[in-house]
């Protein structure tokens, strides 16, 4: 039986993420001995841990079937690549920096500067479409250095809190790319195999559709069930079941959690008591 290749990061801000994706998926994979290749054991899957600027090669390539990535790192890499899905973690943007000191109040301040970066076609693009030319210096790390040694007057490189930057005495000025990570696929994955990359992302998706979604249930007074149901915003409609206590009803549902508390108070309002929010693990469409 053939086995679906999937690349991730054997090193980096992805790789607990990723393995903890896998899991949630029902994955099962052992990798105790520190191997960079294991297979799953429940599931036709092998997993390759490379080195993170490598991935978009080995996808292009058609070495990995699939791949745990940045979306910054394909921009920049260039490769011809397919995302299959955002995943919603390890989120970032990729911006131009400079000293706190320095007062910039549009994007003609770049003109002639130099600027330093560890993406550099991500940079270039921004720069010609924006009409700048400025002096761009490749470091394949330690970027925020660049301005404290006088190797640069910008840097521009990727950001998540902006705490090194502010460690380093610089200030984010501008978003060149916002990234998360994704689900991506190489062109030459052959036919046997997008069968379990189908059922891989139909996991995948079950387990992103839960995340910010949570199963609340609440007692309501059976004349105000359809008014408390027309406040929810539910996936179809919402469960009723009778209660021991005559003339009550419990009603379940499902909602993001980011809409909770502004609907709180009205389905208070509507009657609704004993109300309850609990996470769930997957969800099936």
């Amino acid at each position: 039986m053939s086995l679906l290749k999937i690349a991730i990061q054997k090193s980096g801000r992805l790789h607990d993420s990723s393995l903890k994706l896998l899991k949630d998926c029902g994955i099962v994979a052992d990798n105790g001995n520190d191997q960079l290749k294991v297979s799953a054991q429940n599931f036709p899957l092998e997993i390759l841990y490379l080195r993170n600027s490598d991935i978009p090669q080995y996808l292009e390539d058609g070495v990995a079937d699939i791949a745990i990535v940045g979306e910054n790192l394909l921009v920049e890499k260039q490769k011809e690549i397919e995302i299959v899905e955002k995943l919603g973690f390890s989120k970032c943007r990729v911006s131009l920096a400079v000293p706190k000191e320095v007062s910039v109040s549009d994007l003609s301040y770049f003109n002639g500067k130099k600027i330093a970066t560890s993406y550099p076609n991500t940079l270039t693009q921004f720069l010609n479409k924006n009409n700048i030319s400025a002096d761009i210096h490749f470091i394949s790390g330690s970027v925020e250095i660049a301005p404290n040694i006088g190797l640069a007057d910008a840097v521009c490189d990727i950001v998540s809190s902006g705490s090194t930057l502010f460690k380093n005495g610089l200030k984010e000025v501008k978003t060149i790319l916002t990234s998360e990570a994704v689900l991506a696929k190489s062109k030459k994955i052959k036919a046997d195999k997008k069968v379990i990359l189908d059922q891989l992302s139909f996991r995948i998706r079950a387990v992103l559709k839960a995340q910010d979604t949570k199963y609340i249930l609440m007692n309501v007074p059976n004349d105000k069930i359809e008014s408390v149901s027309a406040i929810l915003p539910v996936m179809k409609s919402p469960t009723v079941l009778p209660l021991a206590m005559e003339g009550w009803s419990s009603l379940h549902s499902v909602i993001q959690e980011n809409q909770f508390w502004e609907v709180i108070d009205e389905l208070k309002s509507a009657g609704a008591e004993g109300i309850l929010i609990a996470p769930i693990e997957k969800i099936i469409l």
